[in-house]
């Protein structure tokens, strides 16, 4: 009986000590990095990866890995070769993921084609290239629906555009003619915008710096341009 008390007064001290110590190894990694590396005074979150004696640094949703004492430091991906899976590419889609109920459909307008069962937001500014490019192999699939965002980001011109297409007696139609067609927009841009200014402040919470960026309806983010493929592999999947 005393071997037992013995054994579990140790393991209960081993338990509490845990913790105590992944708290020192975090702070000894902080204080390392934040010494030696500028612009790391702002570590977001220190965790173990599945490596051993690999630690994660997350700044945002920058990922980088370090050793436990910070003396080392990475920028790459991150490798499960036995489940081969790339667990930075996963991480990363888990942190950029953005919740489909999150989004302020108001703010939107949409286009269905088919039976619109599929969902997907894009937040897009009326001059991106990339966008264009998008638009046209966007057109090609079929049974969705697809809510837009405009986030004029490119200048004062995206800014009037975006008024332009929102402020049009068919929302859809003008931002249709305009990315697919090159016909300029003829709203007045005399009307209410601040589900523009909205769009802004969600894509500035969401970091969403470039479009198009794609939101699927699980949540999964994708940003820059894909082709049609890639859009209904990546719908199917969802």
């Amino acid at each position: 009986m005393k071997l037992t008390a013995f054994l579990r007064t140790g393991l209960s001290a081993l338990i509490l000590a845990l913790p105590l110590a992944a708290a020192a190894q975090e702070a000894t990694i902080r204080k390392n990095l934040a010494e030696r590396v500028p612009g790391l005074t702002d570590i977001d979150e220190v965790s173990k990866t599945p490596m051993d004696g690999l630690y994660e640094v997350r700044v945002g949703t920058d990922i980088l890995y370090t050793d436990a004492e910070g003396n080392f430091l990475l920028h790459g991906s991150l490798l499960d070769t036995k489940a081969r899976k790339n667990l930075t590419e996963e991480r990363v889609a888990k942190l950029t993921a953005i919740d489909f109920k999150e989004l302020q459909l108001k703010n939107a307008f949409s286009i269905t084609r088919g039976n619109g069962k599929r969902k997907l937001a894009v937040f897009e500014d009326p001059n991106c290239g990339y966008c264009k490019r998008f638009e046209k192999d966007l057109a090609k699939v079929d049974n969705i629906t697809v809510h837009f965002f405009l986030i004029p980001i490119l200048g004062a011109d995206s800014v009037e555009k975006s008024r332009q297409i929102w402020c049009s007696a068919d929302k859809a139609k003008a931002w249709v003619d305009w990315m697919q067609r090159d016909i300029a927009p003829k709203g007045s841009g005399k009307c209410n915008t601040d589900a523009l200014t909205a769009n802004l402040d969600f894509a500035k919470k969401y970091r969403i710096t470039g479009t198009p960026t794609l939101v699927f309806a699980d949540g999964t983010r994708v940003p820059g341009a894909i082709n049609t493929q890639q859009i209904e592999e990546l719908l199917n999947q969802r």
